[in-house]
């Protein structure tokens, strides 16, 4: 289901200014197929270019953060990780065993979720879903 969002683009689109240590940030977040955690990135882009600090990584990431590009997830594993942020809903599935994240979209379960808000008086405007499990296959 991932969606290759170009983040370069959006940082331009923001007005933001692309150095080339942010360019190659927003490469490696653009083509990311997992959810990746600031070490992660820092890994994956000082093996492009070993000058980028870890603080280089933390400040563009907070930076993207705080222009609408990423979004940041809080998995329960106590590392905050990201994603382009996105126009396209989905919920997210993690394997507490892996680590590993699942994106899917049930339109069965988004409608139960607007009649909920609806019966309680409301008009769901967004919602942020996260569901926690153990691989049926491996627990035997």
């Amino acid at each position: 289901m991932h969606r290759n969002i170009d983040i370069e683009a959006l940082c331009a689109d923001k007005g933001l200014r692309i150095t080339e240590q942010r360019r190659t940030i927003a490469r490696i977040l653009s083509e990311a197929e997992d959810h990746p955690d600031v070490e992660t990135l820092h890994e994956r882009a000082a093996a492009i270019d070993p000058k980028i600090s870890i603080a280089t990584v933390y400040r563009t990431v907070r930076l993207f953060e705080e222009a609408g590009i990423l979004e940041r997830h809080e998995f329960g594993d106590g590392r905050s990780r990201y994603e382009a942020a996105s126009d396209a809903h989905h919920d997210h599935l993690i394997d507490v065993e892996t680590g590993k994240v699942i994106e899917f979209v049930d339109e069965e379960l988004e409608a139960l979720q607007r009649r909920i808000a609806e019966k309680l008086g409301f008009r769901l405007v967004d919602h942020r879903m996260e569901l926690y499990g153990v691989a049926v296959d491996r627990g035997r």
